[in-house]
């Protein structure tokens, strides 16, 4: 196991017990709470997290389970990931909150053991053991953020977030492509400023296209967990300000992103 997998997966663990912490001892109708996600309540989004984990461990170490788990997508590609969530959060919340403690050990544990050079199918491209224990961190943080703001609860803002603004600027031109756009042929400068202050930055500084502001807006932005109103976001160039309006760093088709707090509306 590469160091890289190792820190990302630390702190994929440790993001996951943060989230358990807020979670776990709760009586049911904190569960049954209303997240920022339509239609999806905090089991929902509890469960999406364990079902996830689950299918990257199937993707592991069973292709035959695997190729069903795709056809059954494929059955339903507009639905697949609400049913999934419902039906998953359906249950009561100590069946739950086991069955997602079990996904994240069992995920560990696989991530852990696979040889260096594994690339694991998934719903999109193949992915490394490191990509996909990345993706499984960006997704438990932004769901982590739904949950937080269902139960009235501040999340913590720490430097672990800089998986998910690697995975915002590797996936720049996916945002274009899933849009039927055609991606910038040139790399931008991304300069971010991480929670602990410290300086985060991806290509040249005499790019053409830039991107400067908070590292922690980057990734709400890139999961759609805000709208770029309510960012401190600066672009300097029409192709990163274009990416800025479409940033996606995660599978699937464009989602509706979050509607501008009414100051930012005027």
């Amino acid at each position: 196991m590469s160091d890289l997998l190792g820190q990302v997966l630390a702190d994929l663990d440790a993001e996951g017990a943060l989230l358990e912490a807020l979670v776990a001892d709760r009586p049911d109708a904190d569960w049954r709470r209303p997240t920022p996600a339509a239609g999806w309540d905090v089991a929902a989004q509890i469960a999406h997290l364990a079902w996830t984990d689950e299918s990257a461990v199937i993707a592991a170490t069973d292709r035959t389970a695997w190729d069903a788990l795709v056809l059954e997508a494929m059955q339903d590609p507009e639905g697949f990931v609400d049913n999934g969530a419902l039906r998953g959060g359906a249950v009561g919340a100590d069946e739950l909150l086991v069955r997602w403690q079990k996904a994240r050990a069992d995920l560990q544990q696989v991530l852990r053991a696979l040889p260096p050079g594994t690339k694991l199918p998934w719903y999109g491209p193949p992915m490394s053991a490191t990509s996909m224990a990345t993706a499984r961190f960006m997704e438990t943080w932004a769901h982590s953020r739904d949950v937080h703001e269902a139960l009235g609860a501040e999340p913590q803002a720490t430097d672990r977030i800089k998986h998910v603004a690697h995975l915002a600027v590797r996936t720049r031109d996916f945002a274009f492509h899933t849009r039927g756009l055609q991606p910038p042929t040139e790399a931008f400068y991304i300069d971010l400023l991480a929670p602990s202050g410290e300086r985060w930055v991806w290509g040249e500084p005499d790019a053409v296209q830039q991107v400067t502001g908070s590292a922690l807006d980057l990734c709400l932005l890139a999961t759609q967990r805000v709208n770029r109103a309510d960012t401190d976001l600066k672009a300097r160039g029409d192709e990163a300000e274009a990416w800025l309006g479409i940033a996606q760093c995660f599978a699937g088709p464009p989602g509706t992103g979050r509607d501008a707090t009414e100051e930012n509306q005027r």
